[in-house]
């Protein structure tokens, strides 16, 4: 986000936030939803309870068949003290059992079904409300923070890490208690059949949960490092897509493939590494389990042959129990792969929600609805910030130094000077998009930084160095800055800029689409449409980033005269590399090295004979200036 006149700095690492602290705050964001947590919880827990009524059922099946072959068998033990009438056939008991199962089938077929809904809208909802958090806070972030963080990691932040986050909610919490509750429910139920058989099945239990913990810490790193990776593959993208007209235009295609490739293997490799850690984990995890069916198989064989163990209520749905064991043993481990997910997510998605909102209206804020126009800077110093690798904050070198000078309401002013030297910096400070580091920008006697942003902001007129356009119409384009706007005064500030002609030649006129970019349209036009959208906030104050760079000399002349109208009773600040704009201007300060070395009228400056002088000479003399802003 930074202007050519300086370089980006590093990106930002704020250090890591201990698990603890993550796994606090992410448990912060799911009891802002818990009445829906609930909701799912319960259905979960009705399922639970439905799946052991299911198998109960089952087992008692078993054992009244196992009676109407065997009569001196142990008898079935009927649910809840009932026993049913003493006429009824093996046959009507068999039918009856199988009646109350569809039944139990059927209301827990319904139950998964409003579990499910429950939970998709339950992620949906912390899906939505992480994005619009993050969302909101980027809108109000400094340039600092897009100066220090590439838009690649800032998208992927958005997309993928915002769904890590979600998924601790849903994947994570619900599920750890939602298993947790299970295990109780079957241990419980397992230890009112027989206590010492169900211990005996689940001796292996604990160390389940130990591999899980061990699992969880060895692949949190990798997870990180496939993030990194992930960021880095799509600013390849987007800078490829961005600048493919580079890419063709120096027949860099099939190297451009190569380095895409490099970077997709590096993440597709990262991945493995992962899922193959995962892979042996769970069956190692699942041969624990197995070693529990042994048990089984061997110590309740021998109590059903001893009759001191039903074969259906006890055997049968002992081995269904520990089978429901062995799947939430691969919860647990889906688990354990998710938090470490979640975690890499959320110290990403925290980075941006932490990061300080260092431009904002102070509290007791002077409100502005006009200004007159006067611009003052006193001794003013400004450096950029960026930060270590260690996440130290330190200033770089000075852009500006010592810089002073008074704009009378009215005045058109002109900046020029190198490469660098930081005109366009000086303009980003009027808006304040960055805070001086030494000195003060007053507007009408008020330093700015007492002002109220918005007021602040929209008492300026802005055409920055590189015209942005959003896809939309050309109308929606003008009245950006006030989208309420009537067609009649899209028009006007369309003319004023010399945009009107073009614009109604247009298949649509107003209502035509710009492409992304504004890829459909000329540097000219381009530029024009960003002037208009300037023009029609009606600003007392214009700041013209070398506003006429993008357009033939025609074009030029049109939109210098246009300006010139709307210069009427408007303090301007134009910076350009075009002495015929200059020309045009009341004063010119002459910036070298981050100083204000010359400062007077076109005339005044070419009698001096200096730094401006040697630019009109290069200028006249070459057909492309020397500088460029």
């Amino acid at each position: 986000m930074r202007s050519a006149d300086s370089q980006k700095s590093s990106p930002s690492n704020d250090g890591s936030q201990s698990q603890w602290t993550l796994i606090y705050r992410m448990l912060g964001l799911a009891w802002q939803f818990r009445a829906a947590c609930l909701r799912v919880l319960v259905l979960n827990l009705v399922l639970v309870a439905l799946n052991l009524s299911g198998l109960g059922l089952a087992g008692l099946g078993i054992d009244v068949l196992r009676q109407a072959f065997q009569p001196d068998g142990p008898a079935p033990r009927w649910p809840l003290g009932w026993n049913p009438p003493v006429g009824w056939s093996p046959l009507a008991l068999v039918v009856f059992v199988a009646a109350i199962v569809l039944i139990v089938a059927i209301f827990q077929a319904t139950v998964k079904f409003v579990a499910a809904v429950a939970g998709a809208a339950l992620s949906q909802e912390i899906l939505i409300q992480l994005r619009t958090n993050v969302y909101d806070k980027l809108q109000r972030l400094s340039f600092h923070y897009f100066d220090s963080n590439e838009s690649s990691a800032i998208i992927n932040r958005m997309t993928g890490d915002v769904q890590a986050v979600r998924g601790f909610v849903d994947g994570v919490l619900l599920k750890i208690l939602t298993v947790a509750l299970s295990l109780g429910v079957y241990f419980a139920y397992m230890l009112s059949v027989h206590a010492p058989l169900a211990c005996a099945c689940l001796v292996t239990s604990p160390l389940l949960w130990v591999g899980a913990v061990l699992f969880s810490r060895t692949v949190r790193p990798l997870y990180k490092r496939s993030s990194e990776l992930n960021d880095k593959l799509i600013l390849r993208l987007s800078e490829n897509v961005q600048g493919i007209q580079v890419v063709k235009g120096f027949a860099r295609e099939d190297d451009e493939i190569a380095r895409f490739t490099e970077s997709n293997r590096a993440l597709k490799d990262q991945k493995y590494t992962i899922f193959w850690r995962l892979s042996v984990y769970q069956p190692t995890m699942g041969f624990l389990t197995q070693i529990n069916q042994l048990v089984l198989i061997g110590y309740g064989g021998a109590l059903v042959i001893q009759g001191q163990l039903p074969l259906g209520a006890g055997l049968f749905v002992f081995a269904n129990l520990i089978h429901e064991f062995a799947n939430q043993v691969g919860q647990i481990i889906n688990i354990a792969n998710s938090i470490q997910a979640s975690l890499t997510g959320a110290e990403r998605i925290f980075d941006v929600l932490d990061a300080d909102v260092e431009i904002e209206s102070p509290i007791d804020a002077i409100r502005l609805p006009r200004a007159r126009g006067q611009v003052t800077f006193e001794h003013v110093d400004f450096a950029y910030s960026s930060r270590s690798h260690i996440g130290t904050i330190h200033a770089d070198e000075p852009v500006l130094q010592d810089i002073s000078f008074v704009i009378e309401p009215g005045e058109i002013i002109g900046l020029v000077g190198e490469t660098g030297v930081g005109k366009t910096t000086l303009l980003n400070l009027i808006a304040r998009f960055y805070d001086v580091t030494a000195g003060r920008i007053l507007i009408d006697g008020i330093d700015i930084r007492q002002l109220d942003l918005q007021d602040l902001r929209r008492n300026l007129g802005l055409v920055f160095q590189e015209s942005f356009l959003f896809s939309n119409t050309v109308a929606a384009n003008i009245a950006f800055g006030e989208p309420e706007a009537d067609l009649q005064r899209v028009e006007d500030a369309s003319r004023l800029a010399a945009a009107h002609e073009f614009v109604v030649d247009l298949p649509e006129g107003y209502d035509s689409l710009i492409g992304e970019h504004g890829c459909n349209l000329s540097g000219g036009q381009r530029q024009r449409l960003s002037i208009a959208r300037a023009l029609l906030l009606d600003p007392p104050i214009l700041l013209l980033d070398d506003a006429t760079a993008a357009v033939d000399p025609e074009t030029e002349h049109e939109i210098q005269q246009a300006i010139s109208s709307a210069q009427h009773g408007r303090t301007t600040i134009l910076v350009s590399n075009r002495i015929s704009a200059l020309k045009r201007t009341d004063r010119i300060y002459v910036l070298h090295a981050g100083h204000i070395v010359e400062s007077g009228s076109h005339e005044d400056l070419m009698r001096l004979d200096g730094e401006y002088a040697k630019l009109a000479r290069i200028q006249f003399v070459e057909p492309v200036s020397a500088f460029s802003s």
